[in-house]
């Protein structure tokens, strides 16, 4: 009890560590929300400034900057289509096509609502149960992150829309870009046609913003159209302070717990990120939905599942973290980085060695979650006042932004190009009818896919059974096997309902 009044004493009682707290929270909101940047590099930004803070504060400010990128980015995925962060994937989905129909003011307001409770429930975890979960991740091998890896390709065919052989081509271009670079185990050189600034491989950063920001831009300049001012203010209109009833919101506790669940699951899992967690929990609300044929066209518990498990991922990242010292992602490493260098040395006896300093952490983190909750809403007249700029103003300062952001990522013009290069393939996938999304999904989980493979196979000497004898990996695999076999089934059953329809129409 001692270690927990000092930490309250040193957060709750501290007028100075709340400020950092909101000021982080703020900072990270507009990192997020700007496409290219993100929660990582504002904490690689600010590191250096809590060198010379009380250890408190200084965790404090970076917590900030961790949960508020975290939830800015579904800002710019609602409101430009742009995922602001690589989390925010699966928000374009319904959040565009909802600001599309004047709904952006809702969109927004939903998406707080639902990070505020998917950030709550992951920090509870972590409190609670952390101990008992990273035990867990303990018996993982490359053979699990294996199945894990491929079980998430099976979105793919969830996401291909009407063509599911479209769909698996964009998947295995993605899966093929993934492949550039260094080979992650033998070091072998691939696919770089001999220019050195491929060795290191695309980045995610580039490819999202290259697909959805510069395809986007393109289109709108042969289009030539301007945004709907009456859309606009229709767009601020909601029937209640974050755009659905609370009876509306708790109908849907299903799709909540879930979607918080996998996104606590999957940040426990060192390497594998934000993204691949919204992508698995909005396929799954759409895969459990009455009626799946609504998902992407503005549908609330797309946006729910998506925004609610990314968020879950920032507890769920600071278990392994915490107890283990193991970093689940980039901010965690950099946030790693922070408590080492404040003499906080995370592991089995942190709590006994650091105890104050992790409950101020908890302490920490649930107040950023409310300042997230209240500073988002505060500003949501402002955000959605971006549809009032017309596109001939607004989308040459994205177009600016993108190019600051794929430069700032490795600061080289070459990711800049590659940017450009990216939109014209988006915008050859529109043309031909091909779903971008499966690509992205390959992209992601491609290395991932890869490195674990070769990796278990080392371990025996070839031999594959070690994916089939090990118990989880064997379950993740037959899921896996189960959802595209389901996926199939359903593009079977609605092509003949499709040719039922046709035929009654002709009669």
């Amino acid at each position: 009890m001692g270690q927990i009044s000092q930490a309250i004493h040193m957060v709750l009682f501290n007028p100075f560590c709340l400020l950092l707290i909101l000021i982080g929270v703020v900072i990270g909101i507009i990192f997020g929300s700007i496409p290219g940047l993100s929660s990582t590099m504002a904490l690689i930004l600010f590191l250096p400034m809590s060198f010379g803070m009380d250890p408190m504060n200084g965790i404090s400010l970076l917590i900030g900057l961790y949960l508020g990128g975290m939830s800015g980015g579904l800002i710019s995925a609602i409101l430009l289509k742009i995922p602001g962060t690589p989390s925010s994937i699966a928000t374009v989905f319904d959040g565009g096509p909802m600001a599309d129909k004047g709904e952006a003011g809702k969109a927004i307001g939903v998406g707080i609502l639902t990070s505020f409770v998917g950030g709550l429930i992951s920090i509870l975890a972590l409190m609670f149960i952390s101990p008992y979960l990273a035990k867990v991740t303990l018996a993982f091998t490359s053979a699990e992150y294996f199945s894990i890896a491929l079980f998430a390709l099976t979105i793919i065919s969830s996401l291909s829309g009407n063509s599911m052989v479209n769909g698996i081509l964009s998947g295995f271009l993605g899966i093929a870009l993934s492949l550039v670079g260094i080979a992650p185990i033998d070091g072998a050189i691939r696919f770089t046609f001999g220019e050195s600034k491929l060795y290191g491989g695309f980045n995610s950063v580039v490819i999202l913003i290259g697909i959805y920001a510069v395809t986007d831009i393109i289109r709108a300049g042969f289009e030539r159209r301007d945004i709907d001012k009456k859309l606009a203010k229709k767009s601020y209109q909601m029937d209640s302070l974050y755009g659905i009833k609370l009876g509306d919101y708790l109908k849907r506790w299903v799709n909540i717990i879930r979607s918080a669940l996998i996104g606590l699951s999957i940040g426990i899992l060192p390497g594998i990120g934000g993204s691949t967690a919204s992508l698995l929990a909005y396929t799954a609300a759409k895969n459990s939905s009455k009626h799946p044929e609504t998902f992407g066209t503005g549908e609330v518990d797309g946006l729910i599942a998506s925004e609610t498990s990314n968020n879950a991922v920032i507890g769920g990242s600071l278990i392994p973290l915490i107890t283990m010292g193991i970093p689940g992602n980039v901010a965690t490493a950099v946030f790693l980085g922070g408590l080492t260098i404040h003499g906080i040395s995370p592991g089995p006896l942190v709590f006994s060695k650091s105890g104050e300093y992790i409950y101020g952490i908890f302490i920490a983190l649930i107040i950023a979650n409310i300042f997230m909750l209240i500073t988002e809403r505060a500003g949501l007249r402002t955000f959605v006042r971006l549809l009032d700029i017309p596109k001939y103003y607004l989308l040459p300062i994205v177009l600016v932004c993108c190019i600051i952001g794929a430069y700032c990522n490795k600061f080289t013009v070459f990711d800049v190009y590659c940017v450009f290069i990216f939109g014209l393939i988006g915008t050859l996938f529109k043309f031909l009818k091909i779903p971008a999304t499966p690509l992205i999904i390959g992209f992601i989980l491609g290395n991932m896919t890869e490195t674990n493979f070769r990796q278990a196979l080392m371990q025996t000497g070839g031999s594959w059974s070690i994916f089939v004898t090990r118990p989880i990996s064997l379950i993740f695999l037959l899921v896996a096997v189960f959802s595209v076999a389901m996926t199939i089934r359903k593009q079977i059953v609605n092509a003949k309902k499709g040719k039922v329809a046709e035929e009654e129409e002709e009669g």
